[in-house]
């Protein structure tokens, strides 16, 4: 290819990629508006059940932890990536000793049978009674061992130990399982292992997250996940619910899992690479926010992106690099790793183009283009996050000055790793979307295994033998 022609190239490039970016900037009046709408459709959820997208799922967790629980408890804590199985023994004095294996979960797992999901984590459970040494806290005559179960998926509850699935997010889609309770389902897998264990409580891992946080903090009133999927979950007073959903509770408050990632609207800046993945996923039309910006997505849209500038505008010269034409071959951290390369000849850059999609001699110029493309796509997921995050800070009246700190506790990978990610998040909510007394008393604080510790804590806080 001669020098004008590859003039013509990088031109077209260049061309394509400024289009790219003005696509996917979403401004601060729109990042406004889109708040304004999700806690409108939350207001409105809590009214009448499935008048929107976003759920607004009650949870029958109607109190938190006090930093007081005392005993042995056990935590399962399933998510779109790993499951990880603990035993949380709680000293009454605010601080816990914790045990705990993690597992990621296989593929093949995920889209099998529901007794095959649930005999491989009665399977890994078992692993953690069999390492346990309770010699300080016996289980009396009569008693069992108590495990709350933090599952990261939609379901419709209807007391804190027992939820149906509504239908599977992220990259699940396990076979026959929509409308099964869980904790049956789990009961069941742990009966057939001879496991001896009451499930005193169900909860999402927004849920988990908001307890383990609370445990910690007392001023944490909100959860949010930013990983694989995104959500999150807050304290609801219990006179704003007036869908049916069973006796009110005595403490006045409820824990609401919003399942805000499913949230969908007209004022969502969909491009046509959303369009595209959304239409090739297993939940198409579902999941349309966290699909613009939860880890499992970020990769694939960075992905469609690289692969149309290679067949439009000779990105990677004349051939289409095969490896940049499979699904999901792109990992957000692979995405994350090139974002922050520093380097002043981008090696990071080099390195993940050759390991991950066997692409070599890229010239400078062009690696800066791909880094630019990253950048582009986190820079629109973090800020679409802090806007759902306003529109909770809207939910609970902390949108406004208070005297007392507002915590909004925070796990998962994407807010944990990826440091440009968090960052625009923070300067985003912090300098466009709150006002400056508002947002020097409002705090995003990251609490790293809060949904697993926090299945525990649930499980003490509801427990049977008390």
């Amino acid at each position: 290819m001669g020098d004008l022609e590859n003039a013509k190239v990088d031109e077209k490039l260049e061309e394509i990629v400024k289009k790219i970016e003005e696509d996917f900037w979403v401004p601060k009046e729109l990042l406004k508006n889109l708040a304004d709408d999700m806690e409108l459709m939350m207001q409105n959820s809590l009214q009448i059940q499935d008048s929107t997208s976003i759920k607004m799922l009650v949870t029958y967790v109607d109190s938190l932890p006090s930093g007081h629980e005392e005993g042995c408890f056990y935590a399962l804590d399933l998510g779109g990536t790993n499951l990880r199985a603990m035993q949380v023994k709680l000293q009454g004095d605010g601080t816990i000793d914790l045990k705990a294996e993690s597992y990621k979960v296989p593929s093949k797992i995920k889209v099998g049978k529901l007794h095959e999901l649930f005999d491989y984590i009665a399977e890994k459970v078992s692993h953690v009674f069999e390492i346990e040494d309770n010699s300080d806290y016996e289980i009396l005559p009569g008693e069992r061992r108590e495990l709350g179960f933090t599952f990261s998926f939609p379901v419709h509850q209807t007391r804190i130990n027992s939820g149906t699935l509504l239908n599977w997010t992220k990259d699940y889609d396990v076979q026959d399982s929509i409308g099964k309770d869980m904790v049956e389902e789990l009961k069941k897998a742990l009966k057939k292992r001879a496991i001896n264990v009451n499930v005193t409580a169900l909860l999402n891992d927004t849920v988990g997250t908001l307890a383990g946080g609370r445990f910690y903090d007392k001023n944490v009133v909100a959860a949010v996940i930013l990983g694989t999927g995104m959500n999150a979950a807050y304290v609801e007073q219990s006179e704003n619910i007036v869908k049916p959903y069973g006796l009110a509770p005595k403490s006045g408050q409820m824990v609401i899992n919003t399942e805000w990632g499913n949230y969908d609207s007209s004022l969502l800046p969909l491009t046509d690479y959303d369009r595209a993945l959304d239409n090739d996923s297993p939940n198409h039309h579902k999941q349309i926010l966290e699909k613009m910006l939860s880890g499992r997505y970020l990769g694939e849209i960075v992905r469609r992106i690289l692969q149309q500038l290679s067949e439009d505008a000779a990105l990677f010269g004349d051939i289409i690099p095969p490896k940049l034409q499979q699904h999901y071959v792109l990992g957000t951290d692979i995405v994350s790793a090139m974002h922050g390369d520093k380097s002043t000849d981008l090696t990071v850059v080099d390195e993940c183009l050759e390991k991950v999609l066997e692409i070599t001699n890229i010239s400078l110029d062009k690696k800066k283009l791909i880094a630019k493309i990253c950048e582009i796509v986190a820079t629109r997921g973090a800020r679409l996050a802090a806007a759902a995050t306003l529109a909770l800070l809207k939910r609970l009246g902390r949108d406004t000055p208070r005297e007392e700190e507002t915590v909004v506790a925070i796990d998962g990978a994407l807010f944990a790793k990826y440091e440009e990610f968090k960052l625009c998040l923070q300067k985003t909510l912090v300098e466009e979307l709150l006002d400056e007394e508002v947002s020097k008393m409002v705090v995003l604080k990251q609490f790293k295994d809060a949904s697993g510790i926090g299945a525990a804590l649930v499980a003490a806080s509801h427990s049977i033998y008390t």
